[in-house]
Formats: C-alpha cells, sequence, structure tokens
C-alpha cells in the first residue's frame, strides 16, 4: 500500500561512486515494481471487497480501512498479508492472484540489474513485503535470479524502518555498509539506513506511473533506473 512522502519539486541528483560500491541494496514495491498494483489494491481493490463482505458503502469501507492501515503504518504488520487476512476475514493472498496482470517492472529496472551483474556488484533485493506477496510477484516478473539473495523483513523481525533491521541485515549478508548503495521509495527506511551508517542512500520519486513525481528534500533521487546507467548503456536501453 502507499507511503505517502512530501516532498519539494528540487531534486538532488545522484552521484554514484561506482568505484566504491560493491553492494547494491534495493528495495521491490515502487523501485523495481510499480507501486500502481499495491495503491489500487489497497486502496480499491481491498475497500470493494470489505464493503461487500459487510454490507457498507465503499466509501465508508476505505475511511475505516485507511485509519487501520495507518495504525500500523511502519510495521511488519503493514504489509503482512497473514494479519490483515485474519483482520478483515479476506483471503488477500487469493485477492492478489486475481489482480497479477496488475504487476510490472518499472522502465530500465533490467538494465540496470543487468549493469551491476557486468559491473561484479553484489546484488540483494531487501524488502517489507510479505513472503506470500513476494512468492506471487517474482512468479510474475522471473526478477528473483538476478540476485545473490532476497530478504523478507520477516526473516530479520523488524520493518526496514527501524534502525535495529540495518545492524542484522550486516550480520545476515556481510556487506560493508561504507561501499553499499541502497535504493528505496520511503524515506523514512533511507533516514534507518543511514542512521546505522549505510554510506549511499537513494530516494525512488517516481514509484507509481500513476502517481505524480516527488523528489525526496533530503536524498538524492532518481525517477528510472536509467539515470544511474553510464551513458552507453543508458542509450541502449531506449
Amino acid at each position: 500500500m502507499a507511503a505517502m512522502n512530501t516532498a519539494p519539486d528540487e531534486k538532488i541528483a545522484p552521484q554514484i561512486p561506482w568505484d566504491r560500491i560493491e553492494t547494491v541494496l534495493l528495495d521491490m514495491d515502487g523501485t523495481l515494481l510499480d507501486r500502481h498494483f499495491d495503491d489500487y489494491f489497497w486502496e480499491q481493490y481491498v475497500p470493494e471487497h470489505y464493503s461487500l463482505l459487510h454490507d457498507i458503502p465503499i466509501e465508508t469501507a476505505k475511511e475505516q480501512l485507511v485509519a487501520r492501515y495507518h495504525r500500523v503504518r511502519h510495521t511488519l504488520d503493514w504489509s503482512d498479508l497473514s494479519y490483515w487476512s485474519r483482520e478483515l476475514g479476506l483471503d488477500l493472498l487469493e485477492l492478489k492472484l486475481r489482480i497479477n496482470h496488475l504487476i510490472g517492472v518499472h522502465p530500465y529496472v533490467i538494465e540496470f540489474l543487468e549493469y551491476c551483474l557486468q559491473s561484479r556488484k553484489k546484488l540483494y533485493l531487501i524488502t517489507n513485503a510479505h513472503p506470500g506477496t513476494l512468492s506471487v510477484k517474482l512468479e510474475k516478473t522471473a526478477l528473483g535470479v538476478w540476485f545473490d539473495r532476497v530478504v523478507c523483513a520477516e526473516q530479520i523481525g523488524l520493518a526496514k524502518e527501524e534502525a535495529g533491521f540495518w545492524h542484522r541485515l550486516e550480520q545476515l549478508l556481510q556487506f560493508d555498509k561504507t561501499r553499499t548503495l541502497l535504493v528505496d521509495d520511503t524515506e523514512k527506511v533511507l533516514v534507518a539506513a543511514v542512521e546505522y551508517g549505510l554510506a549511499y542512500p537513494l530516494f525512488v520519486a517516481r514509484p507509481s506511473s500513476r502517481q505524480r513525481v516527488s523528489y525526496s528534500s533530503t536524498f538524492p533521487s532518481i525517477e528510472y533506473f536509467k539515470e544511474l546507467l553510464p551513458r552507453k548503456e543508458a542509450s541502449n536501453a531506449q
């Protein structure tokens, strides 16, 4: 579901010293994948089914659900399908499968992954997504093959927004935080990572193809991964 970021129109351009980067940590929803799927699912599709279940107007269902979503924002429950299935009395995994045709990869993602592979960077997918959601999306997009490892926050026991997450992740993956790039579309995640000591945070300003671009006032931002590719690779990707 969408996590709101308030940001100015001024963009802080990224300047990534690729010769210093050993490890690339990539978020999934909104970063690699178009967040339109998640926004539509939580803001429209689930309320429709919730309103039918409880025989209430859809606008009432939306108001009730938004309040419940916000109570667990930035925690593991936020993206826990099992939690929400119990809370709402709906089989959310089944509902996601019904609209999985909406799952899409952002432009230039594959080209960026190819560049990282050719440059011998360690690639890790780091997501708050529930394992059930992750399975659906990786099966639909086939992105899993690009990564040295895929890590769910559930495995760590903390959400990415919590500083302790990054200490535990470092113990698990044994990366050098001074030579690591993190790309994410949630500023609170980047703040937690920087507080832990991660050297290169990068914000995705266009997480959804249906939303306006919103740059971070704190972190370097990109709209598309093309901006991180050397000019030759970027030209070939067009």
